[in-house]
């Protein structure tokens, strides 16, 4: 994310607004960061017309020096439209600490949080600081869910809780006096809204079109006979022994060797052929079978919790199992890195769509929190991850260089590499 300009949404009691923020980056030697804004105002307006309008004409505001702020003024409205990821909603803060600190919960806080203490550094805005500060929840909110767990966890969160409860006007009431809405070139203005009003007829032309293509097909399938049929036939094609049981051969290329190993999905969650966090791993599918013969080799193994796992063994033991890797449950991690570093247009969607897969459904299993973390959408690397993945025209494209992205990939690699055992 370094040297990237980025659209964000706060919610405030003001209401929703737009503004523009430049996450750190390095420049002769220091490290910097801002806001759309000048001296002591925030810069914010009511929707991206508005915003589009004033950084096509101003001449006067603190990101004019940013070495990327020469590609925002030719941005159309839609690229300068917030995403999902950078829409931080700070009056809602008292609802979410509300519930319990769950992943999800603690995620949507913390990249909250983030902003806040963003804002506060900008802005030298010492209430919120001290506020923060004061109560340790809030600066271990990066960490996941772990902190929050068991008796001292449960203190922690209810700490944060009544520091939300009893201060957090005070950091909304800080934040919301420093938003100002200069004025902007009205003949612009009508142009930007032109833009924007297009846009979001075209959204709704395109929604429309598919929820027609929806209804079209559920016609068809309902009405033509021979559609029907062939569906009926498509349902009938056998699965295959590991579709039967439900746990799926996997196959993992490192840099350094290629492993087979087992996954599967118990209510949705992940469970590898392993224990307490660590994979086994075989280096042929010849030696994993030889392995699940011998329960011994394995010893206990978190798959035993899956109530199709003594087929597998007994086929096994049969010598009737045999190995068969889909290419959805092939994942490449050699040569990611080199790819990061390159940019978006060098990395292959698809491997890293998996490899992020493996890599979160690894965490997920060892209830290790440092990977969603990591892939956050305010972290570096995360918001590159999600600009490949969920590729969206309105987004400003992540610039280089990507040391950052590339070495916080590196981390999260030889981390689940770590969790490999070769059996």
């Amino acid at each position: 994310m370094a040297q990237d300009i980025i659209p964000i949404e706060l919610g405030l009691p003001q209401g929703d607004v737009v503004t523009l923020w430049a996450p750190r980056w390095r420049e002769d030697g220091e490290e910097w960061e801002a806001f759309l804004g000048d001296e002591d105002d925030l810069y914010a307006f009511p929707d991206a017309a508005h915003l589009a309008a004033f950084v096509r004409t101003a001449e006067q505001h603190d990101l004019l020096d940013h070495p990327a702020w020469d590609a925002v003024p030719v941005l159309n409205v839609p690229e300068l439209i917030p995403d999902d990821d950078h829409s931080y909603d700070l009056v809602g803060v008292p609802e979410l600490v509300a519930d319990e600190p769950d992943s999800w919960t603690i995620s949507e806080l913390a990249e909250i949080i983030g902003i806040v203490r963003s804002l506060a550094d900008v802005c030298e805005l010492e209430d919120v600081h001290e506020i923060l500060d004061a109560h340790e929840g809030f600066s271990l909110l990066e960490q996941g869910r772990l902190p929050f767990t068991g008796r001292e966890g449960a203190a922690l969160w209810n700490d944060l809780s009544k520091a939300v409860s009893e201060e957090w006007d005070t950091v909304l009431d800080a934040i919301d006096g420093l938003v100002t809405q200069p004025e902007v070139d009205a003949a612009v203005l009508e142009q930007t809204a032109e833009e924007l009003a297009a846009f979001h007829e075209e959204s709704a032309e395109a929604e429309a079109g598919a929820d027609k293509g929806d209804d079209d097909l559920e016609t068809v399938e309902t009405t033509d006979g021979e559609d029907s049929e062939e569906d009926e036939e498509a349902e009938d094609v056998p699965v295959g022994f590991w579709g039967e049981v439900g746990i799926d051969p996997i196959k993992i290329v490192t840099s350094g060797a290629e492993y087979y190993t087992l996954r599967c999905y118990l209510d949705d969650k992940p469970v590898f052929l392993g224990s307490e966090g660590e994979i086994d791993v075989f280096t042929s599918e010849k030696a994993l079978i030889r392995a699940i013969a011998d329960a011994k080799e394995l010893g206990d193994t978190d798959l035993v919790e899956v109530s199709t796992w003594d087929e597998v063994v007994q086929k096994a033991t049969a010598g009737e199992l045999e190995i068969e890797v889909d290419a959805e449950n092939t994942y490449v991690l050699n040569g990611l890195d080199d790819d990061i570093a390159e940019g978006p247009e060098a990395i292959d969607p698809t491997q890293l769509d998996l490899a992020v897969e493996l890599i979160r459904d690894a965490a997920e299993w060892a209830e290790d929190d440092s990977v969603e973390t990591a892939l956050a959408a305010n972290e570096s690397l995360g918001w590159l991850v999600s600009f490949v993945l969920r590729p969206d025209p309105t987004r400003l494209e992540p610039s280089a260089p990507f040391d950052t992205e590339q070495s916080a990939w590196r981390k999260l690699v030889e981390s689940f590499e770590n969790r490999l055992t070769v059996v």
